[in-house]
């Protein structure tokens, strides 16, 4: 049986200047650019493990 995947939608608040390389990266992979910018995600669970990583930088909508 096919589980339900819902959405997410996340908001960048934070920037990455003077912060460790790879959160930028994880930022761009959530693909999200400036502060400000905002995406709506499939929550899988790469996904939430990046949104994890970066949680200081962005806000989670809905």
């Amino acid at each position: 049986m096919a589980e339900k995947i819902g959405k997410i939608k996340v908001k960048q608040i934070g920037s990455p200047i003077r912060r460790d390389r790879k959160q930028g990266l994880h930022l761009r992979a959530l693909g999200l650019k400036k502060i400000g910018s905002e995406r709506e995600l499939i929550a899988s669970n790469s996904i939430l493990q990046l949104i994890e990583k970066v949680r200081h930088m962005i806000k989670v909508i809905s």
